[in-house]
């Protein structure tokens, strides 16, 4: 399962408004290779489920997760910081070994 914190609902909200989406859009999350721990976040809007997916609900927020990123991301939080440190969505992800120091990528 992945769950959303109040204040990744919140913006998460406020970016599909912004973007024009409907709440037929649902939140798409994936892993990819790349960034300088080996594996990166992907986060974006999509309407469509693909057949492979899994489908998480949380807060009302769907989110969607092809079969090959779940291996990575069960467990994961995603929240939302505008503090100091920096402005963006973070993952805190248990199955990560390490992460970077922008927090976008990771390795297991």
């Amino acid at each position: 399962m992945i769950q959303v914190t109040d204040k990744a609902k919140e913006k998460l909200a406020v970016l599909r408004l912004e973007e024009g989406r409907t709440e037929n859009h649902n939140v798409r999350v994936s892993v990819k290779g790349g960034g300088c721990s080996g594996l990166m976040y992907d986060l974006g809007f999509d309407d469509t489920i693909k057949p492979a997916d899994q489908v998480f609900e949380d807060k009302g927020i769907k989110i969607l997760v092809d079969k090959k990123s779940l291996l990575y991301l069960l467990g994961t939080t995603l929240d939302f910081s505008d503090g100091l440190n920096g402005k963006g969505f973070q993952f805190i992800n248990p199955n990560a070994s390490r992460t970077c120091g922008c927090g976008e990528s990771f390795a297991v």
